[in-house]
């Protein structure tokens, strides 16, 4: 079972949904009046329709908003800064991500909140599991949120460490996986410059599918990022390795427990990040 990146019922909408109901949840702790699922019942009855069928539109012209919007809600709850609410406009949520990220790679706070908070793609798994347990999310939900891998693209300078590392210790050393080694090397050279930018999908198997071929890649030892591996390969992952086993098998496990990790994601909150906890009139301004 899978969510095929060109069949606009299939993909859009589990990602789109999820992200947006979290977000919802995630107000509920922000404004008074509370935020529901029904808030906007009255005065924008079609807005999940609408959520549904823009994404539907934003991912079939380019299948890595798929995976932008995965990781921007993944970024704005770790950071809590909450610029997801740039994206409840409509003339913002469908969608120039470019304009996003790079209101947050200006921003100094979200620049050193997102050094410290954010695992990064050669951290440790235990660095990565403190990173996570300190936002309320447990091993369980790290490794699912993990699956997210499954689409996506990872840059030259968050491998290279990993394909001229250990990877061939990793890696069971099929023809296969010697084949995809020598791909991702004359990719990404093992000097930095130029290749630092060059690109490859963390999932090699199924690049436009949201499935469970990322948990069997790692079962063969053939994770593309170093974190990625580190679920499985670390001597310290008893519990993920069981669980990137489990995904592995039973796709609906991975899809449920995503679903659930995505929700209590959506649910991390700092007070002190929300502007004077309101729900905005117009999701670009604060209120006056």
């Amino acid at each position: 079972m899978a969510f095929p990146l060109h069949e606009s019922k299939l993909t859009v909408l589990p990602l789109a949904m999820l992200v947006f109901i979290s977000i919802l949840i995630r107000c509920l702790h922000a404004s008074d009046p509370p935020l529901t699922l029904d808030y906007y019942a009255s005065t924008c009855p079609s807005v999940f329709e609408i959520v549904k069928k823009e994404m539907e539109c934003e991912v079939l012209s380019e299948p890595r908003n798929a995976a932008l919007m995965l990781r921007l809600h993944f970024h704005d709850c770790f950071v809590q800064v909450y610029l997801i609410s740039l994206l409840l406009a409509l003339s913002l949520i469908f969608f120039n991500s470019n304009i996003v990220f790079r209101y947050i790679s200006d921003n100094p706070k979200c620049f050193e909140l997102a050094e410290s908070n954010l695992p990064a793609a050669n951290e440790g798994l235990l660095s990565i599991i403190t990173k996570f347990l300190y936002q309320g999310l447990s091993a369980t939900d790290m490794v699912a949120l993990s699956g997210a891998h499954t689409i996506g693209m990872a840059r030259c300078a968050n491998y290279r460490s990993r394909i001229y590392g250990d990877f061939e210790t990793t890696s069971e050393r099929s023809p296969m996986s010697e084949t995809y080694l020598n791909s991702l090397r004359s990719t990404c050279p093992a000097a930095g410059g130029a290749g630092d930018n060059n690109i490859s999908a963390m999932d090699s198997a199924t690049p436009n599918l949201f499935d469970n071929s990322f948990y069997q890649l790692l079962l063969k030892g053939d994770g593309l990022l170093n974190s990625d591996q580190e679920l499985y390969s670390s001597m310290l992952g008893i519990e993920t390795k069981n669980l990137v086993i489990k995904y592995a098998h039973d796709s609906l496990a991975f899809f449920q427990q995503f679903s659930d990790s995505m929700v209590k994601m959506g649910n991390i909150t700092n007070p002190d990040s929300f502007i004077n906890g309101e729900v905005r009139t117009n999701c670009r301004f604060v209120n006056t």
